[in-house]
């Protein structure tokens, strides 16, 4: 890892989530998307960024015309905003950055590159590409949190299963041996720890339907049809304590279950599809040194931050 991420004086770690940017030519849309960026970044100064997937959009515009035909190119100018302002950033990848034109591992390199990526290629035996984890090191120097990053796939990998991919069962043992070894470091504490992913678990229209969540839906969840069982083993190892995904452009709620609270980033692209009043944004979260919870906010294009979202009741 280049950098070591830690808690500041004031005991306070910030993350900005970006989701979504489906950069493709550095055109007028891009240009507008970096705005954002530069604008949320500069007013928020966060300790890290992350970009939770389709950072770039290799799919086709229309049939035989891929949407973005220099993804190097594109990954530059995408993460330029975070690279330029010396910001550590981390980034997993979603469905559309490597549909054509370039594959995970060849993106992987370009991102390890840049001079200021937290990311990792994580373990070579495992599915996926961009598995990893990273910890927050505390005033003593001892690791005080921890952060994990999944790549969830593209498509279903089952002929006869149509949909999204899922979090595969190499994953999540990965994750549960990373987790116990991390206590094991740490006198056995568990530590507190977030997850990010681009496509959103079926336990997100769960909380959706049976709890009380906070932000709008204004699309359906579009999980795997297969759940693969990564927020049981959540649940079991009981340090993740908030989920983060895009994936869903106009959706941005949060709801708690069972203990873990599953986010949505706010969509940030503008070379997508997005809803009239819904403008684009970034999601803010602020973890404290010693605690196990979050702070978190939206922070949108007009520089309009919003901290209390609408309130959904289940059956509503």
């Amino acid at each position: 890892m280049q950098h070591q991420l830690f808690f500041r004086e004031d005991q306070t770690f910030t993350i900005t989530q970006f989701t979504d940017l489906h950069w493709i030519d550095g055109g007028t849309l891009d240009q507008k998307t970096r705005r954002l960026m530069e604008d949320v970044l500069d007013a928020e100064k966060p300790d890290l960024v992350v970009f939770t997937g389709d950072v770039i959009y290799t799919g086709y515009v229309t049939p035989g015309e891929p949407g973005c035909e220099q993804p190097l190119e594109a990954l530059r100018e995408a993460v330029h905003a975070a690279e330029t302002r010396g910001i550590p950033w981390a980034v997993v990848f979603g469905n559309h950055d490597t549909e054509t034109m370039i594959t995970r591992e060849d993106l992987m390199q370009a991102v390890l590159e840049h001079p200021h990526t937290v990311a990792q290629r994580g373990p070579s035996d495992i599915h996926g590409t961009g598995n990893y984890a990273l910890s927050i090191q505390g005033a003593d120097g001892e690791a005080a949190a921890a952060l994990y990053f999944f790549d969830s796939g593209n498509q279903s990998p089952v002929p006869d299963i149509q949909g999204y991919d899922w979090i595969r069962s190499s994953q999540i043992g990965w994750y549960v041996e990373a987790s116990r070894n991390l206590q094991a470091e740490n006198a056995e504490q568990t530590l507190p720890a977030l997850a990010f992913f681009h496509i959103p678990l079926p336990e997100y229209k769960q909380v959706w339907d049976t709890e009380i969540c906070y932000g709008s839906k204004h699309e359906p969840v579009c999980c795997a049809p297969v759940n693969s069982g990564l927020f049981a083993a959540m649940v079991e190892r009981g340090d993740v304590i908030g989920t983060f995904c895009g994936h869903d452009h106009v959706n941005d709620y949060r709801g708690k279950l069972h203990g873990i609270e599953l986010c949505y980033g706010r969509a940030t692209g503008y070379n997508t599809y997005g809803k009239e009043g819904f403008p684009r944004g970034a999601r803010m979260i602020r973890l404290r040194e010693g605690e196990r919870n979050f702070e978190t906010w939206l922070r949108l294009a007009d520089g309009t931050v919003v901290s209390e979202q609408a309130e959904h009741a289940p059956g509503e």
